[in-house]
């Protein structure tokens, strides 16, 4: 049989980080070398290639000009390759990925992200364990050859997630992240155990690279003043607005913050109410308190993360929808982030 090709992209993060011997702190470490960090790689059947950023990019650095790097690099090798890893800082990893599900649309191979808490050269790290699984995944195959995960994915500490459908819920913990929404794609244990899904809509396999990133996000708190907040609410700088509600998509009744959202949805704004609870979703006009949303055209999120929100609503703007069209598309489930 032949070997499976996985190309691993290296962007950055704890996962890439080696303790220079001289200086103490610590530094990237050259790729080249990623055998003598993780030995067993070779006792794996897969045909490796590695590509990294010239510069490694902190996760808290990331921002839609390197997601559109990495969705090219992925776009231009994806013939020649099975599937791919990506190994990506913690901070923002849900965000990437989130990214990536809207703009490399119709995948029929795995996009496995992944990192570390500790880093790679730690004697305790969780990097070894979640690189080597990952590189599995993305090289699984089922009884006809086709690849078992044909998504982007988040794999860290045991489960493998929907990418935008994963949020951080540790800086310190091996779990680092949930899917609260949505059950995991597969487990790993003595065996990796792969779940039946409902199979995101199959397209064509294409790349989106245009995002604007004209999106104000706003979470709502007990005495929040609407005034402070009102120039976020300029149709002429802000494209889009996110707002974190309470519970099932609730607010609290402010003539002045109402006031706000009617004219800027007028002007041709458009807001989407997401939750800010962990699981569950946005049900606008289930209270009174969200009925004022749903009388004048605020979108609801469903059950979207924040980052699958605020990267949808880039993807969506940047496509040169009208506002009809944005609100449509931020309505439908486009890459599986939304629950139907």
């Amino acid at each position: 049989m032949q070997q499976p090709k996985v190309l691993i992209i290296y962007t950055g993060g704890t996962i890439g980080m080696v303790n220079d011997a001289t200086s103490g702190t610590l530094t990237a470490f050259n790729f080249d070398h990623l055998y003598q960090q993780i030995p067993e790689i070779k006792r794996l059947n897969v045909h490796l290639e590695t590509i990294s950023f010239e510069k490694p990019v902190d996760s808290s650095e990331m921002n839609p000009s390197y997601w559109k790097q990495i969705a090219q690099i992925i776009f231009e090798n994806y013939e020649s390759n099975d599937g791919f890893v990506i190994l990506h800082g913690s901070d923002t990893m849900a965000y990437t990925a989130s990214a990536l599900s809207f703009m490399l649309q119709g995948l029929s191979k795995p996009v496995i992200l992944t990192g570390s808490q500790l880093p790679i050269d730690e004697i305790r790290t969780d990097g070894r364990e979640n690189v080597l699984t990952s590189i599995e995944i993305a090289s699984a195959k089922n009884s006809n050859g086709s690849s078992k995960i044909q998504e982007v994915a988040i794999y860290f500490e045991n489960n493998l997630f929907r990418g935008n459908r994963t949020t951080k819920i540790s800086a310190n913990a091996f779990k680092a992240f949930s899917s609260p929404n949505f059950p995991p794609l597969a487990t790993a244990g003595i065996h990796i155990n792969y779940q039946t899904k409902t199979p995101i809509a199959p397209k064509k396999f294409a790349l989106f690279t245009e995002l604007d990133n004209r999106v104000a996000l706003l979470k709502i708190f007990p005495g929040f003043n609407a005034s402070v907040y009102q120039s976020l609410f300029d149709i002429t700088k802000i494209k889009g607005i996110i707002l974190e509600t309470f519970g099932a998509g609730n607010a609290p009744t402010d003539k002045a913050f109402d006031d706000l959202i009617e004219k800027y949805i007028a002007d041709g704004g458009i807001i989407l109410n997401i939750t800010q609870c962990n699981s569950g979703s946005v049900e606008q006009g289930l209270y009174e308190t969200s009925s004022f949303f749903q009388k004048v055209g605020v979108i609801g999120g469903g059950d979207m993360t924040t980052e699958a929100a605020v990267c949808k609503f880039m993807y969506a703007l940047g496509n040169n929808f009208n506002q009809a069209d944005v609100k449509n598309v931020l309505s439908q489930n486009i890459s599986g982030e939304l629950t139907n």
